[in-house]
């Protein structure tokens, strides 16, 4: 179990410093946009639906290295306040009751989406935009494949804080 918990980390945190990359290169694109546009007069809309691409790219595939991180949204007015197994209690159910369920359904409901949008071809609707939206669909349920593995990984972490003989001394 502890190396399955290490595979599943090390992928996370590979796919999140490596899309760590695309933020950098959003910028410089910017940068590109705006002086195109202010300094030259010249549109580039494909460059600015490139843009937003990454921007969702990072986004969707960045979630998993953020619940690794704990840089997630929490309520953490009592959270950081209980012990450690009270912490792993609240995680173990919230991965169970919540994520994990809330992952299979955007899996589903993204996998019909994107594949009725690979299935067209679909393209941008401005005739200069990008012809690759249905690729930008499919990060959706790859999202939900991301985040689910890590949500895994985490409740793995919070099973062996749990059964841990020497963590039930009272």
């Amino acid at each position: 179990m502890p190396r399955l918990l290490a595979a599943l980390d090390g992928y996370t945190e590979w796919c999140g410093r490596s899309l760590s990359w695309l933020t950098a290169l959003m910028v410089v694109l910017t940068v590109a946009v705006v002086v195109a546009r202010y300094g030259f007069s010249i549109g580039a809309l494909a460059l600015q639906e490139t843009i937003t691409y990454l921007h969702a790219s990072v986004f969707l595939l960045g979630a998993g290295y953020t619940l690794k991180h704990g840089a997630h949204v929490r309520v953490d007015i009592l959270y950081r306040r209980f012990s450690m197994r009270t912490r792993c209690w609240i995680d173990a159910l919230g991965c169970l009751v919540f994520l994990l369920p809330m992952c299979l359904f955007i899996a589903a409901t993204g996998l019909e989406f994107a594949w009725a949008s690979w299935r067209v071809r679909e393209h941008s609707i401005d005739s200069a935009g990008l012809p690759f939206v249905y690729v930008l669909k499919a990060l959706l349920p790859l999202m939900a494949l991301q985040l689910g593995l890590q949500g895994l990984a985490e409740l793995g972490r919070c099973i062996a804080v749990l059964t841990r003989v020497e963590d039930r001394a009272p």
